[in-house]
């Protein structure tokens, strides 16, 4: 599916996912070439993850990447601000 990353539209596809750990960096990449980043934070899992795993959010009509965990991570890697909002506060 088609999927907003960080305010930047990633149509659906086959992408890599590459996550700088000293920087919090989140890159999604096609072809050798970055199509969106993001700024993350990690999250104590409970368990390490079997296999790599996508969490989005629904902002309305459009779906938002919210995190992913790679397999074998006891981490979460979720984005800082996704644009999803969870409060009428702003």
């Amino acid at each position: 599916s088609d999927i907003k990353v960080n305010g930047t539209l990633v149509k659906k596809g086959t992408y890599d996912v590459k996550f700088d750990e000293e920087t919090g960096q989140l890159a999604i990449v096609k072809n050798g070439k970055i199509v969106a980043e993001a700024m993350t934070r990690l999250e104590n899992r409970s368990k390490k993850a079997n296999d790599f795993q996508i969490r989005s959010v629904t902002n309305g009509n459009e779906l938002q990447l919210a995190g992913v965990t790679f397999g074998g991570s006891d981490k979460d890697v979720m984005i800082a601000n996704n644009g999803a909002s969870t409060s009428g506060n702003n």
